[in-house]
């Protein structure tokens, strides 16, 4: 029988169907990320796209459908836009917001006056790619950067560096790319090109290239110029030992671990805008520290810290152990799979090359736990001004819908979530409300974060960032 609900449920879908090659269209020819409420909508199923308006509801307090959303969808698509991201949830916030009752055509083009006809921004890419190193987040951060290839106009991954296993090599790559036990299927079609030592990922060529050293390789003979190169083996942390990346072909060295030294690091949203880009070598810093930046940074500013422990209960990673054997680390050499396994965490430290302002004593440690991927951050705070649970959700809550922080710090009040819930999460941190205990100067938070995926969308935004194609999110908010 077909009820009200089915009835309505359908027609739901229809619009969620009638939207995709419209926000399709957007991106591959304007260079237009189409958000909601800083989730991107591009690529998306309808399922998905029905999901992310249904969860928006959690965070903005308000029911959000795709009734209200498509017909700012439609005014976009007959804007002469630039490259731009555009959130249809501000949008329609500050529609809500406004008393003039104008057609929606006129009020978008309003809104987007920044990012239209003169005042469009002209595309700064395309901007060539290449990662050192094709593990868990080598990969991960291609299938990111062939997902946002859109219009050519932005990243673009022309190579991959590897050690030689054989002749089997370049399939086994495929195979590993293709399948992920953790994140699933590769959304799209790989073949692969032995001739060439090339993988073509939905039309992407990506040039498998086989070195043992860094100093050895000449981009240029590939057609590579002026490329972001992304380390992430970690077997060179300190600024003369990724200096050996720079070679012809390469403009800028970005690490996915923890720079030593005077290397700087970086969480996007929280100092990525006070670098200075003349430089070539950077790193993201770790998982954790990405997590941990964003809610601190916001707390910070609001209320003050005076100081924190901050205790990670962290999913095992390749460098521990199946079997328990030697490992130059203590502890780490047991069974991951077996134990709970008590370790340091680097993150502490880091934060204040992240958070230079912040003055707070900040300690840590990290158990290692036998789950494959997500870990959750336990921030123990001592604030210089008291409040309430309701006061400082609320604020991190607003945090995660607009500003600086919304694309890196995410919020849930979800009474059920557990970790493999937040398996494909794109936010570097979630903040889970329900189990948040805050007491006058004394905040205890708890933050979940998928420590493989989340951290290389964050990877992926920071190198936007360094490469100029980073545009800023629109309609702008007070």
């Amino acid at each position: 029988m077909n009820t009200p609900e089915l009835a309505h449920w359908n027609a739901q879908e229809a619009l969620a169907e009638a939207m995709i090659p419209i926000i399709g269209a957007l991106h591959r020819t304007k260079g237009v990320t189409v958000l909601l409420h800083s989730r991107s909508l591009v690529n998306k199923s309808v399922i998905s796209i029905l999901k992310t308006h249904r969860f928006a509801r959690q965070l903005s307090g308000d029911e959000l459908t795709v009734d209200e959303t498509f017909p700012f969808l439609q005014a976009l698509a007959d804007l002469d836009l630039g490259p731009s991201k555009i959130d249809l949830g501000l949008l329609v916030m500050a529609y809500r917001a406004d008393d003039r009752d104008l057609p929606i055509p006129v009020f978008t083009a309003e809104q987007l006056d920044e990012v239209t006809g003169k005042n469009k921004i002209e595309p700064q890419g395309p901007r060539d790619v290449v990662l050192y190193g094709f593990g868990r987040i080598g990969r991960l951060v291609a299938r990111l950067l062939i997902e946002k290839a859109g219009s050519g106009n932005g990243l673009n991954l022309r190579a991959v560096v590897v050690r030689s296993n054989g002749g089997c090599d370049l399939a086994k790559r495929a195979s590993l790319l293709r399948r992920d036990s953790i994140h699933g299927q590769f959304n799209g079609t790989i073949k692969v090109d032995q001739d060439n030592n090339c993988l073509i990922a939905n039309g992407n060529v990506i040039k498998f290239i086989y070195s043992d050293d860094p100093a050895s390789v000449d981009y240029t003979q590939y057609g590579i110029d002026n490329a972001i190169l992304i380390d992430n083996t970690g077997k060179w942390r300190d600024r003369e030992g990724l200096s050996r990346h720079l070679r012809p072909g390469i403009g800028k060295v970005l690490l996915t671990a923890p720079g030593k030294g005077d290397v700087p690091n970086i969480v996007h949203g929280v100092n990525h805008r006070t670098l200075d880009l003349e430089q070539q070598i950077f790193s993201c810093a770790s998982c954790t520290t990405n997590a941990i930046v964003p809610p601190l940074k916001a707390l910070d500013d609001e209320y003050g810290i005076v100081r924190a422990h901050v205790e990670t209960v962290h999913s095992f990673t390749n460098d521990q152990n199946l079997l328990d054997n030697y490992h130059k680390a203590d502890r780490r050499g047991r069974s991951a799979p077996f134990n709970l396994v008590l370790t340091e965490t680097g993150a502490a430290s880091a934060v204040a090359k992240a958070l230079p302002d912040l003055k707070a004593k900040i300690t840590g440690n990290s158990i290692r736990v036998p789950t494959p991927d997500v870990s959750v951050a336990i921030l123990n705070l001592q604030l210089k001004r008291a409040t309430t649970k309701e006061e400082a959700l609320e604020y991190l809550r607003q945090a995660s819908l607009s500003g600086p922080l919304s694309r890196s710090l995410d919020y849930t009040a979800a009474t059920d979530v557990v970790s493999s819930d937040f398996i494909g999460s794109r936010a570097a941190c979630v903040i889970d409300e329900n189990a948040a205990i805050v007491d006058g100067d004394s905040a205890i938070l708890y933050v979940w974060y998928d420590n493989e995926f989340g951290y290389s969308c964050q990877v992926v935004r920071t190198v936007q960032y360094l490469s100029g194609i980073e545009y800023p999110t629109y309609p702008r908010m007070s």
